[in-house]
């Protein structure tokens, strides 16, 4: 009897971490789709109405989802204390769960930030490029990379219930 629950609580482990994992890449799916749709709206609002920043990132920050607000948030109240906006956006960046190109990408951007006009929205076209051929591979290989993860999650978990029972 000790051994079938031994058995079950291996298998629900590994259904969970399968579970944390599917949710983790959502999460930065999720994430990465919110920051293209901002960056491509911060280009037009930039060349169209010449917002200034930390008003542009408060508007940014709304209908996003929690990570990408909370970044923009962030950002926007850190140029409102008058901190260098390179520097600022580099750091918030670090904290997004995205995939290491995709931070690699959006922390590049940091440094055009607070220049002119053209370079700014040269940089962010640059950065949505990057990002969106981010997201063009994260979807490609998502459904394999989910069934090599299951399949291993699973059979690591049935392979420790043989060698317990």
């Amino acid at each position: 009897m000790l051994k079938l629950l031994g058995s079950a609580c291996i298998l629900a482990g590994g259904v969970l971490a399968q579970g944390a994992r599917l949710a983790e890449r959502r999460r930065q799916w999720d994430t990465l789709s919110d920051l293209l749709f901002a960056l491509r709206r911060m280009e037009e609002e930039i060349r169209l109405t010449r917002t200034p920043m930390p008003v542009l990132l408060e508007g940014l920050a709304k209908d996003r989802g929690a990570d990408a607000a909370s970044f923009f948030t962030h950002v926007a109240e850190a140029l409102r204390r008058g901190d260098l906006p390179g520097d600022v956006w580099r750091r918030e960046a670090a904290g997004l769960p995205l995939p290491p190109e995709a931070l690699r990408a959006l922390e590049d951007l940091g440094g055009a930030l607070g220049g002119d006009e053209e370079d700014t929205c040269k940089a962010i076209g640059l950065a949505v490029y990057e990002l969106a051929k981010c997201a063009e591979e994260h979807a490609r290989d998502r459904k394999a990379e989910d069934r090599r993860a299951a399949a291993l999650y699973f059979s690591g978990a049935a392979l420790l219930v043989i060698l317990l029972i």
